[in-house]
């Protein structure tokens, strides 16, 4: 529960609880000295002059000398007082540059004066580092790879990060101030915490598979009103990771059992063939021989092949020119011409060399796609190629005429494949290489023909402005 605040104690300026301003009970004041000494000075003037006029003028001029002295002592006493008021006024609206001048110790106004200064300077300091500390955690929060949102006690979006905007398909300044309702965001600000969410239906499933999130929920106060703060994590991202080392791991194991019975196999039969004298007979065993060994070979290829999904090594990342990168990919393609879309060139920072062969096999599928005999008859082999630049990111697109997607569950699960000859990798490498660049890759169905969409997705800067 939140501690209850102490109650506020109000201490009396004076003893008077009368209605008078302070200016007006000072003059009163004053004027009641004034009376007095005007009076005994007008009748001292009469008894010894014995003149009335004379003690009347005497009064007058009293009178106008003691308006004056007063005045300026009114003046001295109120001036400082206004001045203070003024200051304090300034730091009530975070105003912290006005300090009072000419204070000593010593006397009581001098006292109040530099005690109001040195608050003044307290608030100033704590405000500076109230802003730092925002300023930072701001920073950390937009850096972070993780949604983050903050709804306050009506349900309204306060607070996002661009990680948030790009999970949610929302942007920051039309979602400021929009309930979750109006935002369909209610489920996840009713999440408990550590819940799984699945997120919008618009935004529940992505081409690298479904979107899981692990919410995090806390509370924290934003200008003394209770606040709801949420952190998301991306469950499937870890779980592919893990799914991707168990199947490493089970490569590494099946390379290692395999490896070492088929190079003996391999070796005795290149033996045995070789002993073979020359007759009728012994052409069937040499035949026998030689699909033994060839088989082996091929085993022994096909399993090197799948030894490169644990093999990957740390990209090694460069600035690279993307249209000659995908130029480079494009004519190793014979099969099939591919369109390459007329796109303006953006300089990337990545491994060219891992980009180059994530862009052949996702290629590579599209134009056996397009090729394959479930394709559309009504319309000739096509495969087209572009890409595009948006605010943080590059997406390159492989667009082909092929059956398209029929089981999107299985498309990064190694050793899946539906083609005869496939060995189940292609895409599984391209993905890790994508992953090992921040980035993704994503299939879908095309919306407007028979067909597919690659996405291979890498994230983006600036990088020609920072060299």
């Amino acid at each position: 529960m939140a501690s209850k605040r102490p109650p506020v104690v109000r201490l009396p300026l004076g003893a008077s609880r009368g209605r008078l301003s302070f200016e007006r009970r000072v003059r009163l004041w004053l004027w009641a000295f004034a009376l007095t000494a005007v009076a005994s000075a007008g009748m001292l003037a009469y008894e010894a002059s014995g003149s009335l006029s004379v003690a009347l003028l005497a009064v007058a001029g009293l009178a106008l000398v003691w308006a004056l002295v007063a005045s300026v002592f009114f003046e001295q006493l109120v001036r400082p007082l206004q001045t203070l008021a003024n200051i304090i006024a300034s730091l009530r609206e975070d105003d912290f540059s006005f300090r009072a001048r000419g204070s000593r110790r010593g006397d009581a106004m001098g006292d109040l004066a530099l005690e109001i200064n040195l608050l003044a300077a307290a608030m100033q300091k704590q405000r500076s580092s109230a802003l730092d500390a925002l300023t930072l955690a701001e920073r950390v929060m937009l850096s972070m790879p993780s949604p983050v949102l903050a709804f306050d006690q009506q349900g309204r979006l306060r607070l996002l990060n661009a990680a948030a905007e790009r999970a949610f398909a929302i942007n920051h300044k039309s979602a400021i101030g929009h309930t979750a309702a109006a935002l369909h965001l209610s489920t996840l600000l009713e999440s408990a915490d550590e819940a799984l969410y699945a997120g919008p239906a618009e935004t529940a499933v992505r081409g690298d598979g479904p979107v899981r999130w692990s919410v995090r929920r806390s509370a924290f106060r934003l200008h003394g009103v209770p606040h709801t703060l949420l952190m998301l994590t991306d469950v499937a991202a870890v779980l592919r990771e893990e799914e991707r080392s168990a199947w490493q791991r089970l490569i590494r194991v099946l390379g290692h059992e395999i490896n070492n019975s088929l190079t003996p196999i391999k070796s005795i039969a290149g033996s045995l063939r070789g002993r073979l004298a020359v007759s009728p007979a012994s052409a069937d065993f040499e035949r026998g021989l030689a699909v033994i060994e060839n088989r082996a070979e091929s085993l022994n290829r096909f399993l090197q092949a799948y030894r490169q999904l644990m093999g990957l090594p740390t990209p090694r990342l460069e600035c690279t020119s993307l249209a000659g990168l995908i130029d480079r990919v494009v004519q190793l393609e014979a099969r099939l011409p591919v369109l390459t879309m007329p796109s303006k060139d953006i300089a990337v920072s990545v491994d060219a060399a891992q980009i180059e062969q994530a862009l052949i096999n996702l290629l590579r599928n599209a134009v056996e796609a397009a090729l394959s005999p479930d394709a559309a008859k009504d319309t000739a082999p096509c495969v087209r190629l572009h890409w595009q630049q948006t605010a943080d990111e590059v997406v390159v697109s492989i667009v082909d005429s092929g059956p398209g997607l029929t089981n999107e569950a299985n498309l990064f699960v190694p050793f899946y494949t539906t083609k005869p000859e496939g060995t189940g990798i292609g895409l599984v490498l391209a993905q890790q290489i994508a992953e090992a660049h921040s980035g993704s890759v994503r299939l879908s169905n095309r919306p407007d023909a028979q067909g597919c969409i690659a996405e291979l997705r890498l994230p983006w800067k600036d990088v020609s402005s920072a060299r």
